[in-house]
């Protein structure tokens, strides 16, 4: 078999990239509420690797991680995902079903970047008391650790079904507060050192480009 040409594999790669933004894209549209929730957090786990001064190839999975992390709601229905209020204790597990749901439907994928458990990690915690496996400290891939920063940060910055956006300082307390127990303090300081050092915006999460 004929190796690719340079141009055949840039395209092939551009591809991929263009396929894994419009199954974003996908996602959001099926609640407004967090409509480009997934880029925002794509391209602040990409800022974060920057700072930390990850390789190039490693800081575009983090972002393409991001892009895709929600990828299991999909599977969970739009009136519970736009409905305003709590949810009770079967939704809310039903929610919780969305991290290995979204593993599930790209495990078989060969990305070369660890995607899939990226999506399944982003809502594990240091201390265990995360989910869906209950990992604990270096069990959990470091890119699944930014991206959970970043996940909680623009969750509590936007607004949602059953709250208003509770604010960029908010968040960043959270983050704070919980370094060392639920997020990784190394990853803690370089989400605060971009907002507050750094003249990180949310606006600039906005506008960031993809790639």
């Amino acid at each position: 078999m004929r190796e690719l040409s340079q141009s055949k594999y840039n395209c092939i790669h551009q591809a991929l990239l263009q396929t894994l933004e419009a199954i974003s894209r996908t996602v959001d549209t099926r609640d407004p509420y967090t409509a480009t929730h997934q880029r925002r957090v794509a391209a602040l786990g990409r800022a974060m690797a920057l700072e930390i001064g990850w390789d190039e190839e490693t800081v575009l999975g983090v972002y393409l991680g991001g892009l895709i992390h929600d990828i299991g709601k999909l599977y969970i229905p739009a009136e519970i995902l736009n409905r305003p209020g709590r949810l009770n204790e079967v939704e809310l597990l039903l929610i919780k079903t969305h991290s290995a749901v979204g593993r599930d439907i790209i495990a078989g994928i060969q990305f070369p970047w660890p995607l899939a458990a990226m999506v399944h990690q982003h809502h594990e915690r240091l201390d265990g008391s995360g989910y869906p496996q209950g990992l604990r400290g270096e069990q959990i891939l470091p890119q699944s650790r930014l991206l959970a920063i970043a996940d909680v940060i623009d969750a509590m910055s936007s607004r949602r079904p059953y709250r208003e956006a509770l604010g960029i300082e908010a968040a960043l307390s959270e983050i704070e507060r919980y370094s060392g127990q639920l997020y990784d303090p190394a990853a803690v300081n370089i989400c605060l050192t971009l907002f507050n050092h750094r003249g990180l915006t949310l606006a600039d999460l906005e506008v960031s480009a993809p790639f």
